[in-house]
């Protein structure tokens, strides 16, 4: 197998999956059927804030939080819910809506530029 580098698995994931805009992702959670779900660590939470609504599902645990069957199971890993993904730039989320894509959730999406272009574009955040 040839070897790839995390920015052409990044580049193959976004072929793959559905890029949203902030301003997208501002619209979709208009919807309640939505839930946003950041992927970052915890200290990057702590650095930055995070989006008002968001649940935190650390990337690391992500496909044990969306696998009904395992223990650490999260009832927002629905696979009848629109699931959009955010991390800080949008690289681990679409690797990630890839995986959940994988994983049969049909209706997932990611955050392109994640809550850095959040944040650029004025979006508010919190500390909670």
């Amino acid at each position: 197998m040839a070897q790839r580098s995390a920015g052409e698995l990044v580049a193959d994931a976004k072929s793959r999956v559905e890029n949203l805009t902030v301003d997208d992702v501002v619209t979709e959670l208009e919807d309640e059927n939505a839930v946003l779900v950041d992927i970052r660590e915890p200290g990057e939470l702590e650095k930055t804030g995070s989006i008002p609504g968001a649940v935190h599902a650390p990337r690391g645990m992500l496909e044990f939080y969306a696998d009904p069957t395992t223990p650490y199971h999260m009832d927002v890993f629905d696979r009848d819910r629109r699931i959009i993904l955010h991390c800080a730039s949008g690289g681990r989320s679409a690797l990630a809506a890839d995986t959940l894509a994988e994983m049969g959730y049909s209706d997932v999406a990611h955050l392109d530029g994640g809550i850095t272009a959040w944040i650029e574009s004025g979006q508010p955040t919190t500390t909670d």
